[in-house]
């Protein structure tokens, strides 16, 4: 008998729109397996890794297999949640790729400096957001092994 594939959890932390209707459309044209849910600002993101308030049940926040964390957010911006994140031991395992419309050498050496696995910057072109979804599923999904999610 044939295992059947392992569904995977893409948590995107943006509080733009289009910006998550593009990646939505971007992950489905890649033709990633997976779910992509959306939360819309750092403190969002921590409310639902921390199952806290409307995430309080495990089966309403499932463990995501990768967080995509744009930076500039209301409430809780993403340096701060990566900061979290990195500090909390249930959830420093878990891959954070910061993709976010910043090029500034300055914000990538903080974000590295602050833990994150890889920083892109979002392209203006969908065809190069379908491009970055299918290599960000065949490396984290596909090509590492990821620890076990606690």
């Amino acid at each position: 008998m044939i295992p059947a594939p392992k569904t995977h959890i893409i948590l995107m932390a943006d509080d733009d729109d289009d910006d998550r209707l593009l990646t939505r459309d971007a992950v489905t044209e890649a033709g990633l397996e997976g779910d992509l849910v959306f939360v819309q600002n750092g403190e969002e993101l921590l409310d639902y890794l921390c199952r806290r308030g409307k995430y309080h049940e495990p089966s309403s926040a499932p463990r995501p297999g990768l967080i995509l964390l744009d930076l500039n957010m209301p409430l809780k911006d993403g340096r701060e949640a990566l900061r979290e994140i990195r500090a909390d031991p249930e959830l420093r395992r878990i891959p954070v790729v910061v993709l976010t419309t910043s090029k500034a050498d300055t914000d990538i050496g903080a974000i590295y400096e602050l833990g994150a696995n890889s920083f892109i910057s979002k392209p203006f072109q969908f065809e190069a957001l379908v491009s970055v979804m299918r290599m960000l599923s065949q490396y984290w999904f596909k090509t590492v092994e990821l620890p076990t999610a606690r």
